[in-house]
C-alpha cells in the first residue's frame, strides 16, 4: 500500500535507544524493545544531539481498477450440485411438502407439491441446484426429517 508521510517527532540517541515507558514516538516498542536496533536513521535539522524525524502518517490511497482477468478469477465459484429427493413408501405426501418448505429457503407450496409428485411418480426429483456445501446441508436436513435424499454434481450449471 502506498502512503504519504507527514508530521514531526523528536529524534535523539537517548530518545530512540532508551525510551521512557509509554513513549509514543519510540522506534523500539513491544516485548523485545530492549533489543531494537534501527537499521537506518535520517535526521533533518541542526544540532549535535539529534534532529527532527518526520512522524509517519499513512493516508490510504485508493487502489486502481482491477483487471478483467482478476475480476473473472474472483467470480469463479464451486461447481453446482443437485439435491435429489427419492420416493419412499413411508412418508405421506403432505409431510414431504411440509419438510421441503421447512428445509429449502424460498420453497413455495406449488414447487414443493410438484417436486413431491415428480418423486412419487418417477422415483426421483431434483429439489434444488446450489453450491456443494449448501447441497450437503439441505440433503442432511431432508434426511434428518425422514426423507430419502442424495446429492450429485449438476452438469450444465444452474
Amino acid at each position: 500500500m502506498k502512503g504519504v508521510i507527514s508530521g514531526r517527532m523528536p529524534l535523539s540517541p537517548n530518545h530512540l535507544f532508551n525510551p521512557s515507558p509509554g513513549d509514543r514516538y519510540s522506534l523500539c516498542k513491544g516485548p523485545c524493545s530492549n533489543i531494537c536496533i534501527p537499521m537506518a536513521l535520517v535526521a533533518t535539522g541542526p544540532g549535535k544531539g539529534g534532529g527532527v524525524l518526520e512522524k509517519p502518517v499513512i493516508e490510504k490511497v485508493s487502489p486502481g481498477r482491477e483487471s478483467e482477468f482478476d475480476l473473472k478469477k474472483s467470480r469463479k465459484t464451486a461447481p453446482p450440485y443437485r439435491v435429489m429427493l427419492h420416493n419412499d413408501d413411508y412418508n405421506k405426501r403432505e409431510y414431504v411438502v411440509q419438510v421441503l418448505m421447512k428445509v429449502i429457503p424460498g420453497m413455495t407450496v406449488d414447487n414443493a407439491v410438484n417436486i413431491m409428485q415428480e418423486a412419487h411418480y418417477n422415483g426421483l426429483s431434483v429439489v434444488i441446484i446450489c453450491a456443494q456445501a449448501d447441497a450437503e446441508d439441505h440433503c442432511m436436513q431432508l434426511r434428518g426429517n425422514g426423507l430419502l435424499s442424495s446429492i450429485e454434481p449438476a452438469s450444465g450449471g444452474c
